[in-house]
């Protein structure tokens, strides 16, 4: 049986590609790797949260457990970070988590590797597609595209019923910021 990596952003957002990969002849494990989060206590907060989903869903998983925000803050580019548009951050934040994960599922001999950054309607879509294929180049494992934005109130939901901690920003400072929290 084929089995598939999934970058786990967050509890909330995983539950759909989950779910919807679940679905098929193929063998699903997921993947949390966000060194993009901040602080330490909202970074608990969404492991947790992803751990809780992996058990509730019955799938095996692995989690980058350390907090280890230098990755993300070491890697931006520009000296004024705080001025950096927002599309260059994102989209280090995540050529980042996609690199981890496709060479995460080479190492551990998957025959594929997608993200639930998939999901959501916030995410700039065809970065993301665009990133992961340059991915599937760089590590030679094939990138799992679906448009799982479809199931976006279906994950939200879902997120509620389950109980799963819901974050009310993407996870970096940044976006922290911008929210105004």
């Amino acid at each position: 049986m084929e089995r598939i990596l999934v970058h786990m952003c967050c509890g909330p957002c995983s539950i759909y590609p989950l779910r919807n990969i679940l679905g098929r002849d193929i063998e699903v494990h997921g993947f949390f790797y966000n060194p993009n989060i901040h602080p330490f206590e909202e970074f608990k907060r969404r492991i947790e949260a992803a751990k809780k989903l992996a058990g509730l869903m019955e799938i095996d998983a692995i989690f980058h457990e350390d907090y280890e925000p230098r990755p993300f803050f070491c890697g931006l580019p520009g000296i004024d970070k705080k001025r950096l548009p927002k599309e260059e951050r994102c989209a280090h934040c995540y050529a980042l988590r996609l690199d981890r994960t496709a060479r995460t599922a080479r190492d551990h001999g998957f025959d594929f590797f997608t993200s639930s950054l998939l999901y959501s309607k916030f995410q700039d879509h065809e970065g993301i597609i665009s990133l992961g294929l340059d991915m599937e180049q760089k590590y030679r494992i094939p990138f799992y595209y679906e448009d799982f934005r479809e199931g976006w109130k279906e994950g939200i939901q879902e997120s509620r019923r389950m109980g799963l901690y819901r974050q009310k920003y993407c996870g970096c400072i940044f976006s922290r910021i911008e929210r105004g929290l």
